[in-house]
């Protein structure tokens, strides 16, 4: 699709009618929730809010404005995600920016911030704040959600990207986590040194022989370094759990994001490098959709059962 597409914009003379063109456009090149879609173009070439379509549907259209939509719906054609046409995304309450070197944060990863909040409360940070380490950080999501939800903490966040670091960054000023928060360049555990009471991650968990099948949405925009997680998936977790003790802290956990497959290879993984992963059968442990979402780790020695009386192994 292209500005031609659109003939001579007469259909996208309003409000009402860019969006009803707009919806249409999408639908026909397999869009699913187009009119949803829709919404987010006309008020992103218009530099409106979406609520404000709403309140002025006969409003006009100028040359530029119809310009400019013809050429959003061209890229969402394309495939290229709403998230990255307007650059940016909400998580966890936050707004982010985001690049060609970030993944684009999605609501499953929200899973693992739950996850964390709920585990701060059982961490024995003694006086200090709790300390947090958020490795393959990409936009900051996972560390910026959780030191918006627990002011008295701080964290370190890595990235292997000098580009996704540099939006980390934008997304802690944006958001006033600036000074609780410091970036460097890692390779996962190289070139980290303190230790801390959390160590969550994301990593590539697709298995490179799937990523050609994923959503055009995913596999032409978001970045191969964060999908690729080597044949079996399971590389970034081999490479982090094999040197996780060294960072942890006594009470410390590490806390990932899985594929809806992979939590026991994941916790065997942990079991193999001396740490104790949490029941799987942990409801904190699922998305929203029912999945294992997550897989929690404790150094060796916690009693799972003992610090969180809610979970029941014997199922």
């Amino acid at each position: 699709m292209n500005r031609a597409s659109l003939g001579d914009g007469s259909t996208c003379g309003t409000v009402r009618e860019a969006l009803g063109t707009a919806t249409t456009h999408l639908a026909a090149a397999g869009i699913t929730d187009a009119s949803v879609d829709a919404r987010y173009l006309v008020a992103h070439a218009l530099g409106i809010e979406r609520a404000a379509l709403l309140r002025a549907p006969e409003r006009a259209l100028d040359s530029d404005e119809r310009h400019r939509l013809a050429d959003l719906l061209a890229r969402r054609v394309a495939r290229e995600p709403i998230s990255r046409i307007v650059g940016e995304r909400a998580f966890h309450g936050l707004t982010l920016a985001l690049n060609a070197e970030t993944l684009d944060p999605r609501p499953d990863t929200e899973t693992v911030v739950n996850l964390a909040l709920a585990l701060a409360a059982l961490v024995d940070a003694h006086d200090g704040p709790l300390k947090i380490l958020d490795l393959g950080t990409g936009t900051g999501a996972i560390a910026l959600a959780l030191l918006a939800a627990l002011p008295d903490a701080e964290a370190t966040a890595t990235d292997i990207s000098p580009l996704a670091l540099e939006i980390a960054r934008r997304n802690a000023e944006r958001h006033g986590l600036a000074n609780r928060i410091r970036f460097f360049r890692s390779h996962w555990l190289e070139d980290v040194r303190d230790r801390y009471h959390m160590v969550i991650s994301n990593p590539p968990y697709i298995p490179s022989g799937e990523i050609a099948t994923l959503a055009p949405e995913v596999a032409r925009w978001d970045p191969r370094a964060a999908l690729d997680g080597g044949p079996d998936g399971l590389e970034a977790y081999r490479t982090i759990l094999a040197d996780a003790s060294r960072v942890l802290e006594v009470s410390g956990f590490v806390v990932f994001e899985v594929g809806h497959d992979q939590a026991a290879a994941v916790s065997a993984i942990a079991l193999d490098h001396g740490l104790a992963p949490a029941p799987l059968n942990w409801p904190l442990l699922r998305d929203l959709g029912g999945n294992t979402r997550c897989v929690a780790v404790a150094t060796s020695g916690r009693n799972w059962k003992i610090n969180l009386g809610i979970v029941d192994q014997g199922g």
